[in-house]
């Protein structure tokens, strides 16, 4: 039934009743509240005074037997025990959709002795979003990074990926990045039962975040108790104007029990078939007077398929002993073609003449136009990347007696991504004439009008248009993480005393990331300078709908490349053999909790206090390069460190169902594993002297092996009152975290007879004379303090007033400030990677008698994120602010044959928001501008 679950008396507060049924209003007392009574009802709630609804007698031993099992589970835990859900099932009361997510988390934010916070799914195989990504970053304090239209990198409390942690079922996981960051599109959403962001530290939660810890948890069969099968379909059209890319995806769920409920089994299957479309600009930068250099601008193409499994094996054959089998994999495809070119216009380097240019106030030239261009470079470009995702866990856990429990855990995760990068190039023949361009600012980009038409095949030719040294490129990159955990935790609980229990050891892991890159220049077969274009090649219409260009050559660079047209030339330089890299790790981890339960005064007090002892073994090895020798020499380095993270936990349970909340830790967030790269490149100052000196000097550039982790002391204090149990809540937060480092790139003196690789006898003519260096890498340097607000409120309008019955609203607002300079203590003032200092988040929902609607606002301030930048390395750039909009529709059939058949209607980006940035934050400097359309989906789905 999709009826509200009631726990106050209706007509003691004078409000309407329901009907027999609980479908509806009474025709007796269908009457609006006055504002008194409104008002009367409001102070009620507040004080917590509502009289429940009576059970019957069994509902409530039911009920009673639960609340005192679960004072006895683990302390992260947020499983339900079923025989609650049993005891509302015997009074015919549920709470299904998005009140059931709503309410599911709200419950375990209130019952958790940390600082959390949790998103439910509405169903089985169902989270309110269509992504875990977009579900976690309308968490209050946390915001996420767009690729490709698809939230993918999670920033908390104003920190990137790479300071937080990632957990399946508890258990650390690897990522398919660069870095430690992990990316939340691997994950479908249709396995997650729900998500726990810690943000607080706590000493049993191992694989901790600086920032904050995610906990993606799959449902438990023998705790869920009945069988259950659900099946989705949705199909999906992305539409940007009048292109449309049409695309589905599907997955089913099924959970069951067996031999009198001592055997459980979930097993769940998501395909993705994602098609997308886009358009991308970027500026190559503006000259001294205001005047566009150059730029590029493409039209994209992407298939985007994914493949996702999710199965769990549950022993319980005692109340003794039980096992549990997690495993997990994914499988996603991402295939993109890029169509554009690029154009330069710098008038000190490209001869283009200006003929004319109308400046704003603030002295950029918003329109201009030029004679005399050099050949802009169409691009035809094919970029892949393949990823595989495996995790695999198995628990036990065995209760001695009364009091002693242990637990035995053994994990393991995996990660392979196999990424290609192809560019190939065309243009006018060298022998045509230059042409003509003009350009105008549009909103985020520039129109840009050329001479002649870049589409018309029968004029262009394979060439190396841009003078380059190449007629295409390539690289292939591969990414490998690898992670096992051995985990043994023991557990003394007591029956007296303010420690309920304590808690006690030892995690063990050893993970292996690396990276390595092969490129090569693609010249045309034969050496020839330039080729007619091969019409086999040519792929659809040259049509081209962004940029004010009519139509760009339309060819299959990937067909084109397999086809021969190309010959590779290898490319061994310095910056490749930078890209080759591997990083070990063993970090020990021992703990120790005691778990508090006791009064202060008449105030119930729960919580923890305990420690962590973790000790880091890290090694890496790479290349070291030379003048001259772009390939280098075998190096390596390693570092080993010990770190006391303390913590502690306190919930205070204050009269009116409010709450208190306290938190003290010591956190930590390992280096980022390209910090952590041994490789060097040894150079020297070609050209003028540098710091102030008279005289050139060796260089050297690379990671540093020997970092060690950053540190914070975190302080956290949270007031949260809830109304009619686990209806609704506000609540405001404040965290102070003291950085006592933060990595970033300084340099040291070192003396080039140090390189015992690089002998005197290989320096090159016209080296320094001088055996004096400047050493750039990764330091462990000054840090500082991020700091915030948080705001958040969770109502069901119709608790307050009940013509608003089924309206309710959520909302969240964070205000994010840090004293750190990420490029070193001289550095500029900007903020730190991830801090947006403004977010808001907002959804107005109904959910009444089948039908549903939400509406689902995120806003985040600008920020500076990653992106893949040239060379496929990851680069920062400061983006402006977003907001992105979501709606959804739906409609459950309540009865008959049909029952719990769910029809939906969801609208993701609904304003098609683009990602953008600028130079300077200014908006008439556009830098870049990314645009992926709004997406339809219309879906199917089905439980029992």
């Amino acid at each position: 039934m999709n009826t509200y679950a009631a726990h106050v008396s209706r007509a003691g507060l004078g409000l309407p009743s329901r009907s027999a049924s609980g479908t509806g209003w009474t025709p007796a007392n269908a009457r609006v509240a006055s504002p008194r009574r409104v008002l009367t009802k409001f102070q009620l709630l507040w004080r917590g005074s509502m009289q429940p609804l009576k059970r019957n007698l069994l509902s409530m031993a039911l009920a009673s037997a639960t609340l005192m099992l679960a004072n006895g589970a683990y302390a992260q835990s947020a499983d339900q025990d079923q025989a609650a859900d049993d005891a509302q099932d015997l009074d015919t009361i549920q709470v299904v959709g998005i009140r059931r997510s709503i309410e599911e988390a709200i419950d375990t934010k209130q019952n958790t002795t940390a600082i959390v916070e949790a998103i439910s799914a509405e169903d089985i195989g169902k989270l309110p979003d269509t992504s875990i990504a977009d579900s976690i970053a309308r968490l209050p304090g946390l915001t996420a990074q767009r690729f490709g239209n698809r939230p993918q990198e999670i920033n908390i409390r104003g920190f990137a990926g790479d300071f937080s942690s990632a957990l399946l079922n508890g258990r650390e996981q690897v990522s398919l990045g660069n870095n430690r960051g992990v990316e939340f599109d691997q994950y479908p959403s249709e396995f997650a039962s729900q998500v726990i962001v810690n943000k607080a530290t706590q000493a049993d939660l191992v694989g901790q975040g600086l920032s904050g810890t995610v906990n993606i948890k799959t449902i438990r069969p023998l705790a869920y108790g009945k069988q259950a099968f659900a099946a989705n379909l949705r199909a999906d059209q992305n539409r940007i104007g009048s292109e449309k890319e049409n695309g589905y995806r599907a997955s089913v769920s099924y959970i069951d029990q067996f031999a009198d409920n001592t055997v459980g089994i979930a097993l769940g299957y998501a395909h993705l078939n994602n098609p997308g479309q886009g358009h991308q600009y970027e500026s190559w930068g503006f000259n001294g007077t205001g005047l566009l250099d150059g730029g590029k601008f493409y039209d994209i193409s992407q298939e985007n398929e994914r493949d996702g499994f999710a199965g769990t094996l549950e022993f319980k054959p005692n109340d003794m002993y039980s096992t549990v089998l997690d495993v997990f994999y994914s499988k996603f495809d991402k295939e993109e073609t890029k169509r554009g070119l690029e154009f330069g216009i710098g008038a000190d380097w490209s001869g283009a003449n200006l003929v004319s240019r109308t400046n704003n106030a603030a002295g950029t030239a918003t329109s201009a136009s030029f004679t005399n261009v050099p050949r802009p470079v169409i691009r035809n470009d094919f970029n892949a990347a393949y990823d595989d995702l495996f995790s695999i866990g198995w628990t036990h856990t065995l209760r001695l007696n009364d009091h002693w429990t242990i637990t035995a855990d053994i994990s393991g995760s995996e990660a392979v991504r196999d990424e290609r990068i192809l560019e190939t190039y065309a243009g006018m023949p060298a022998s045509a004439a230059r042409d003509s361009l003009s350009y105008s600012l549009n909103d985020g980009y520039f129109d840009v009008d050329f001479g002649y038409d870049y589409g018309n095949a029968a004029a262009l030719v394979l060439t190396d248009a841009g003078g380059w040294g190449q007629d295409g490129y390539i690289k292939d990159f591969r990414v490998k993480d690898a992670l096992s955990a051995l985990r043994f935790d023991a557990e003394r609980s007591f029956d007296s005393g303010f420690i309920s229990s304590l808690k006690f050891g030892v995690n063990l892991t050893d993970r292996t990331k690396s990276r390595s890159s092969n490129e090569n220049f693609l010249d045309l077969a034969g050496g020839a300078n330039e080729a007619p274009i091969p019409t086999q090649y040519i792929s659809g219409g040259s049509s081209f709908n962004f940029g004010n260009t009519p139509s760009i050559l339309n060819l299959d660079a990937l067909a084109m490349f397999n086809g021969g047209v190309y010959q590779r030339r290898g490319n061994v330089n310095a910056d490749i053999s930078n890209k080759n890299w591997e990083v070990k790790e063993q970090v020990t981890t021992l703990y120790a909790q005691a778990a508090i339960d006791t009064e202060f005064g008449s105030i119930p007090v729960k919580g923890n206090v305990g420690f962590q002892v973790v000790n880091a073994e890290q090694e890496s090895s790479g290349r070291q390069t030379f003048p001259g020798n772009g390939f280098g020499a075998d190096t390596s380095g390693g570092a080993s460190q010990t770190d006391f993270l303390p913590s502690l936990n306190l919930s205070f349970q204050l009269p009116w169902e409010q709450y208190v909340r306290v938190a003290a830790s010591r956190q930590m967030a390992r280096p980022r594993m390209d910090d952590l790269r041994a490789n060097e490149n040894i150079d020297y100052e070609r050209n003028n002297p540098s710091r102030n000196r008279s005289y050139r000097v060796w260089t050297r550039n690379g990671g540093n092996p020997e970092l060690e982790p950053t540190v914070a002391n975190a302080y956290d204090v949270a007031y949260e009152k809830y109304f009619d149990g686990t209806k609704g809540y506000v609540g405001v937060a404040y965290f102070y975290k003291d950085l006592r480092t933060y990595i970033y790139n300084d340099y040291t003196s070192f003396d080039i007879r140090e390189i015992t690789a690089f002998p005197p006898s290989q320096y090159p003519a016209g080296s320094p004379t001088t055996n004096e260096g400047d050493f750039t890498r990764p330091v462990n340097g000054t840090g500082g303090v991020v700091k915030g607000w948080e705001l958040t409120a969770s109502l069901p309008l119709g608790t307050f007033w009940a013509p608003l019955e089924g309206f309710g609203i959520q909302a969240n607002y964070s205000d994010t400030r840090s004293s750190i300079k990420p490029q070193g203590p001289t550095g500029p003032d900007e903020p730190i990677p991830g801090l947006s200092k403004y977010i808001t988040n907002a959804t107005v929902y109904y959910e009444r008698f089948g039908f549903s609607a939400r509406v689902a606002q995120r806003k985040r301030s600008q920020f500076v994120g990653e992106v893949q930048g040239f060379g496929g390395d990851r680069t920062k750039i400061a983006f402006n602010a977003e907001t992105v909009t979501d709606v959804q529709l739906g409609y459950t059939i309540q009865n008959g044959p049909l029952k719990n058949l769910a029809f939906l209607l969801q609208v993701n980006n609904l304003e098609n928001e683009p990602f953008t940035s600028s130079f300077d934050g200014r908006s008439d400097r556009p830098r870049q501008f990314f645009e992926y359309g709004r997406t339809y989906l219309f879906g199917v789905n089905w439980r029992y």
